[in-house]
């Protein structure tokens, strides 16, 4: 039968229209088609276009928890038209550790797009040159934290320095308000610690650009946090809504951050001299320009940015929501701060200040910072891994380029491992001789695991020593007893506690962290 040229161009739409559908349920359907030539993850129902994201609600990690109990450690949801695999329990370290190349990866969200630049070491790809990148960073950390006595001892005079501003600060609100909030006090101190550290100087708590710079912490993590609605569904940056607007501002914040890390590395190219390393800026410079140099990588792109950014960014954020807890915790529960109190009197004198050298001594203030940060969980899941290989866990097939959540919180509340898990108590990392149980402490997660374990690990928990240990020493916290305190907070990357309010008294005068704070300055 002869076909008219009217014929054929009246059945072109039809023709496109049906190539086009078929191509859009063939992308759809092999992964599914795919998974399925294996043993699939089990999981809750998921419903057309939003798939399981209405379920999340307000804390994800405790319905992820609740999800574990009815399918097991491995089951499957859907964000939007996306699976997402969700790894709780024991199946976290065997993916993480024993199969860490598989699930090394980090999925292509859009949000990850904007965090430097692109570039970032923590939400970057994994590739040869990441793998080179991260080595490179980790061992530049090392340095500053517990690798090198000189930094170490400069990084402890540095805490102590800003821990004498933040009590001083904390003592004038006192008189001024009797009661006040902490919170935006706590991340800029945090910041300000990291700045030395990073950048050799700290700024005044009324710097109006370092305060816009790191105080909004809460709008980043709630936009990169697992689930984040912007991730999950991306188109709906392209029409006005809440989520459009939450996703400019999250652009926007990374814009000035960006700015900030990358004027501060200009700044230090010009007056670097490879013999003096200043700051860890300095070390960074160093470390991967020869990296770079070795590697023939000439494409003229500057890794130290994104670098730096990650460690200041990264590791303000999450310290400053554990001190925060840490506060909270304190008034919450007055005994225990009499326990700290105690403990660091009979190991520490008032003729000087706590140090890194006493933590050996100090067992219930570690078990304190452990219980925190088991009991809080207040990074409930890491950043989003991806696997980059087809593979399987716990007897599960798992394709190539798949999101995975991982749920810490599943592993810090497990009620096989902890004995009554809601429940706060320190002395449940205390063995019989009132020793640190090590074997306990290396269970609780908040750093993750494998390839991608924060690098800032050491250098965090020593502060977080040093921070608990020096308000034990030097004040006592309270809160107003006509406001009973509740534990609740705000979902993101990070638990942020709600706002609360303290009264802060000196149990003497200032006159040890005056001097710490001198010789943080450089002895001036």
């Amino acid at each position: 039968m002869d076909v008219t040229l009217e014929e054929m161009n009246a059945a072109t739409p039809w023709a496109l229209l049906l190539a086009c559908v078929t191509l859009f349920f063939s992308l759809h359907l092999w992964p599914w088609l795919r998974q399925r030539s294996g043993r699939p993850p089990p999981g809750p129902f998921a419903w057309p276009v939003i798939g399981n994201a209405a379920q999340l609600g307000n804390a994800p990690h405790l319905y992820f928890s609740r999800m574990a109990q009815k399918y097991g450690d491995v089951f499957q949801i859907k964000l939007g038209c996306r699976p997402v695999v969700v790894l709780n329990g024991n199946s976290i370290k065997q993916a993480l550790v024993k199969q860490a190349p598989d699930f090394s990866g980090r999925p292509d969200f859009t949000s990850f797009q904007y965090i430097g630049n692109g570039d970032s070491l923590a939400f970057g790809t994994s590739t040869d040159w990441w793998k080179m990148h991260r080595k490179v960073a980790q061992s530049t950390v090392r340095m500053f934290s517990t690798g090198n006595p000189q930094t170490k001892k400069t990084f402890e005079r540095h805490v102590l320095g800003e821990v004498r501003e933040l009590l001083q600060l904390f003592v004038v609100k006192t008189h001024e308000l009797r009661y006040f909030q902490p919170m935006a006090y706590l991340v800029v101190s945090t910041a300000n610690i990291m700045s030395a550290v990073c950048f050799g100087k700290r700024y005044s708590y009324e710097d109006e650009e370092f305060r816009q710079v790191v105080g909004r912490n809460d709008q980043f993590t709630k936009t990169v946090g697992a689930g984040s609605i912007v991730d999950v569904m991306p188109w709906l940056q392209y029409f006005p809504n809440p989520i459009k607007t939450i996703f400019d501002n999250f652009k926007s914040l990374n814009f000035e951050f960006n700015s900030f890390i990358r004027d501060k590395v200009v700044e230090h190219r010009k007056t670097i001299q490879s013999s003096s390393i200043r700051d860890m800026t300095d070390a960074f410079i160093v470390a991967m320009d020869q990296v770079r140099d070795k590697n023939g990588l000439s494409s003229g792109k500057d890794y130290v940015p994104p670098t730096v950014g990650d460690i200041f960014g990264a590791s303000q954020d999450t310290l400053s929501t554990s001190l925060q807890w840490i506060i909270l915790i304190l008034v919450k529960y007055p005994e225990m701060q009499v326990r700290l109190r105690q403990e660091v009197d009979r190991v520490v004198d008032r003729s000087r200040l706590p140090s890194v050298e006493d933590q050996q001594q100090l067992p219930y203030i570690m078990a304190f910072i452990y219980e925190v940060m088991r009991f809080t969980s207040f990074v409930p899941l890491t950043i989003p891994h991806c696997t980059t290989a087809d593979t399987s866990v716990m007897g599960y097939s798992i394709p190539k380029n798949t999101v995975v959540f991982i749920n810490q919180w599943s592993i810090n509340h497990d009620p096989a491992i902890w004995s009554h898990p809601e429940t706060f108590d320190p002395q449940r990392f205390l063995d019989s001789s009132g020793a640190l149980n090590k074997d306990l402490t290396s269970i609780v997660l908040i750093f993750s695991l494998g390839k991608r374990r924060c690098i800032g690990e050491d250098l965090s928990k020593t502060q977080l020593f040093l921070f608990t240990a020096l308000i034990a020493h030097q004040c006592h916290i309270t809160t107003d007893p006509a406001r009973p305190l509740k534990l609740d907070y705000e979902y993101g990357l990070t638990l942020k506690p709600h706002p609360f309010s303290i009264a802060v008294s000196l149990r003497e005068d200032m006159k040890l962290l005056d001097e710490a704070a001198r010789q943080a300055r450089g002895g001036s």
